[in-house]
């Protein structure tokens, strides 16, 4: 059982003034360390090229016990930016015709071991 990492993707959600946005990850997943993860967050009530209504989609993290950490996100002009600690092994990407921001991890460690969310972050 050592050689496996549990990784839990829970709901998050975000509003605005405009509409009703939502965000909801797959999950949960179980990859060995080594291995690659793949997550989907499923945006809707916003285009998530729209800055007025989404500006960025972020994705932050959770260890067992401890505070969230921000570890990456996507902007509204498809810029992407990354947290040092996965640099190099993080790709975050979307598909704006479905509404959907997708979260690669490789080299999974044991440290990547978290409670993952997906929301609405600023412009």
């Amino acid at each position: 059982m050592k050689n496996f990492l549990w990784l839990l993707c829970v709901m998050a959600t975000g509003t605005s003034v405009l509409s009703q946005l939502s965000f909801s990850e797959s999950g949960p997943v179980t990859v060995k360390p080594g291995e690659t993860m793949m997550l989907t967050c499923k945006v809707t009530g916003g285009s998530l090229t729209d800055s007025s209504a989404i500006g960025s989609v972020q994705w932050v993290r959770q260890p067992a016990g401890k505070g969230l950490v921000w570890i990456g996100g996507i902007w509204h002009d498809n810029s992407a930016g990354y947290a040092t600690s996965v640099q190099g092994r993080l790709t975050i990407t979307r598909d704006t015709n479905k509404g959907e921001v997708y979260f690669k991890l490789t080299g999974v460690k044991i440290e990547d071991t978290c409670v993952y969310y997906c929301l609405r972050g600023p412009q």
